[in-house]
């Protein structure tokens, strides 16, 4: 009896270890994401009737200090000369749970997660998980510049964000409406 107990205890505990083996990863992912990453992100933005193309997507992972697998940061979508602003830019939180990064836009309140990545040799490569859309990407780490450098929503001459009316998808002639930003495949 005492041997069966003990078998039961030990298969319990294997049982038990492998049920935490995917938490265990998430700190060591957050830790690989921290950094400034830039490349293109295959993103277009609707604004005023029109699709506006971006050249370059940069990512910004910064740690939260009390937490192992979670932050804030930001994300810029930088246009050509073409577009009626040079970039968009949000602030962002982001958390690694059962090895998937999920990312939120603070300013457009927006969910995103992005799975199947590889972190290695100063890239960082994936799919986008938008909704129904799966946008692969691939950036480079590079440094990371001064944080507080950006306004954070549209940008053209001026900040738009400081007007209360701002919103995303603004129906309402009185409300100034936000440029939306568009994962799209290849």
């Amino acid at each position: 009896m005492r041997r069966l107990t003990t078998l039961l205890t030990m298969a319990l505990m294997t049982v038990l270890t492998l049920s935490f083996t995917s938490c265990t990863e998430d700190p060591y992912i957050a830790d690989s994401l921290a950094g400034t990453w830039e490349g293109n992100m295959y993103i277009s933005t609707n604004y005023d009737g029109y699709t506006y193309d971006a050249s370059y997507t940069e990512l910004y992972f910064a740690n939260d200090p009390y937490s192992y697998s979670s932050g804030a940061g930001y994300w810029v979508d930088h246009y050509a000369s073409g577009a009626p602003f040079s970039y968009i830019a949000n602030h962002i939180t982001w958390t690694v749970r059962n090895s998937v990064i999920y990312i939120h836009f603070v300013e457009d309140n927006y969910d995103i997660a992005i799975g199947d990545y590889y972190l290695d040799n100063g890239y960082f490569s994936g799919v986008i998980y938008d909704g129904s859309n799966q946008i692969s990407f691939r950036l480079m780490h590079t440094s990371s510049p001064d944080w507080g450098s950006y306004d954070y929503g549209y940008y053209n001459g001026y900040y738009a964000k400081k007007n209360s009316n701002f919103t995303r998808g603004a129906t309402d002639s009185t409300q100034v409406k936000a440029p939306v930003r568009i994962f799209r495949t290849r």
